[in-house]
């Protein structure tokens, strides 16, 4: 299977200014993403998708290719991930170029290992999932099973439509959330309009993560650091 490396960069960034070549332990947050996916033997192409000249310049200082500058209007707070996805794709295409699959790698989670990510491909490339992601498991106290909604009659009812309570932690099933870590989508589920299709797998991350979005998640990350717990 071919696959497309796809760091997003974009800048603008409001809550944290400048947030993706800040220097966060001594390194422009990008560096770690970058590191990671160029010692990935998995990644066919790996490039930077990045509206910012400043981003791309510090970007190549690694070692990134970036091939193109993203369009403005993909650039915005609002604009989906999906579109700046399909505009790599087509980039290529029309360079005759095509992708089995693209492997999105957001520079805010800075944490992973090449070891993890190798290992997120092989198991997308062998399930034949229309895309994978990386997961982390719900603490049981925040368990669908066990959320409230507020219901028309302002009474709670449990968010899963259930009748009934799971009363023992034990009985609850696994669930995950998304940690931004890795996607990895067929090129053909990203023409046809979606990031996921329907047939979606997981791998899941044991490791320290933090989502970097507010100054409060870079202090975070910071003080991880400082600690000595991360080697990159």
């Amino acid at each position: 299977m071919k696959i497309l490396g796809i760091i997003p960069a974009r800048g603008g960034s409001k809550g944290i200014p400048d947030k993706n070549i800040k220097m966060l332990g001594g390194k422009p947050l990008l560096h770690y993403t970058a590191e990671v996916a160029l010692q990935s033997s998995m990644l066919d192409r790996l490039i930077l998708s990045s509206d910012s000249l400043d981003i791309i310049a510090v970007a190549k200082q690694m070692g990134l290719d970036a091939p193109f500058i993203r369009p403005a209007e993909l650039a915005t707070d609002t604009a989906p991930t999906l579109g700046v996805v399909q505009h790599a794709l087509d980039f290529y295409a029309l360079q005759g170029e095509r992708f089995d699959a693209i492997c999105l790698l957001q520079a805010t989670s800075p944490f992973r290992t090449t070891a993890f990510l190798d290992e997120a491909i092989a198991k997308f490339c062998a399930t034949g999932a229309d895309s994978l992601v990386s997961v982390r498991e719900v603490p049981h106290e925040f368990n669908p099973h066990w959320v409230f909604e507020v219901g028309d009659n302002q009474n709670l009812r449990l968010a899963t439509g259930e009748s009934q309570i799971i009363t023992r932690r034990q009985e609850l099933p696994k669930a995950y959330y998304r940690d931004g870590s890795i996607y990895l989508t067929k090129s053909d589920v990203i023409r046809a309009g979606s990031l996921f299709g329907n047939k979606i797998g997981y791998i899941e991350s044991k490791t320290f993560h933090v989502n970097i979005d507010t100054q409060a998640d870079w202090d975070k990350a910071q003080q991880w650091l400082d600690n000595g717990d991360f080697m990159s």
